[in-house]
């Protein structure tokens, strides 16, 4: 479409694209935070659901022998148990390799670890988790039930409130898209007053002057939106690179694919959308004041 208007040799047109690109920058970083939180707290209820542990705290002076015992007469226990799918106890490389992260290769040296067994229930059977701790605390003296569900809330929580909040931080960035648009256009309407009056003069209807600045508008954010979308794609990717070099998994940004990144991918267009919307609106509210 030609442009009667020489909007792009307005000096908000160098400074918008790339108010738009810091804009769409932590919208991105924001909206992957979500998605990362989201994913996060999904593979923890998959992993979870249906799970218990069961610790067996080794006793002063333990025979090896009589704590082998005592694992099997719970694992046994555990298995007899109506609803139980699967009772399976821990060995030791698994138990040093769970708490490395925490204590540290050195201090499971010198610490006596407890007994684990991995216990799966089977899907939809309730299990009365006092009444089977009691049982197995009776028949294996220092045998606890953990179920998981006390932290898992704190977690699930903790990932809601991270959605919520980038929630937010989406929103006040469109209304500041929004905002930074208003301005500009208002700003490009005060400098082209003489052509468009000029323009009206010949016949262009409100509408047509509204598609000049929308237009350019949408040019605009599409232009920093893409800007800061190469920006955010180059910090997450420092994210991932970071994270599989210092051993972290990895398996929520690859949760991601392919839709999470999809809607990354839309933030620009989105943008340039409210920019166009934006500026349509502004510059219809502003002519309609002229008249």
């Amino acid at each position: 479409m030609r442009s009667d208007l020489p909007l792009a040799g307005d000096d908000q047109s160098r400074y918008i694209p790339w108010i738009v690109a810091i804009m769409v920058y932590l919208a991105c970083l924001a909206l992957a935070g979500a998605l990362l939180a989201g994913s996060a707290v999904e593979r923890w209820n998959k992993g979870l659901s249906g799970a218990l542990t069961v610790q067996i705290m080794p006793g002063k002076n333990a025979d090896p022998k009589a704590a082998e015992a005592r694992v099997r007469d719970a694992v046994s226990l555990l298995a007899a148990t109506p609803g139980v799918v699967h009772a399976e106890a821990l060995g030791d490389a698994r138990i040093a390799q769970l708490l490395s992260p925490w204590l540290g290769d050195e201090a499971l040296h010198d610490l006596p670890l407890p007994a684990l067994i991995d216990v799966r229930l089977a899907p939809g059977v309730a299990i009365d988790l006092q009444s089977l701790g009691a049982r197995l605390a009776k028949a294996v003296p220092g045998a606890e039930i953990d179920d998981h569900q006390r932290w898992l809330r704190r977690l699930v929580m903790l990932g809601r409130a991270v959605e919520a909040l980038a929630g937010v931080i989406l929103v006040l960035i469109a209304s500041a898209a929004a905002a930074a648009t208003v301005f500009g256009t208002r700003a490009a309407l005060a400098v082209h007053h003489h052509v468009i009056e000029v323009l009206h003069l010949i016949g262009a209807q409100d509408s047509y002057v509204a598609r000049q600045f929308q237009l350019h508008a949408l040019k605009l954010g599409l232009r920093g939106g893409g800007v800061g979308l190469l920006a955010a794609a180059v910090t997450l990717a420092a994210f991932w690179y970071l994270a599989s070099a210092g051993g972290a998994p990895v398996a929520a940004f690859a949760a991601l694919i392919p839709w999470g990144w999809a809607s990354l991918l839309l933030l620009p267009v989105a943008t340039g959308l409210i920019a166009m919307l934006t500026a349509r609106r502004t510059v219809l509210g502003a002519l309609a004041e002229m008249v």
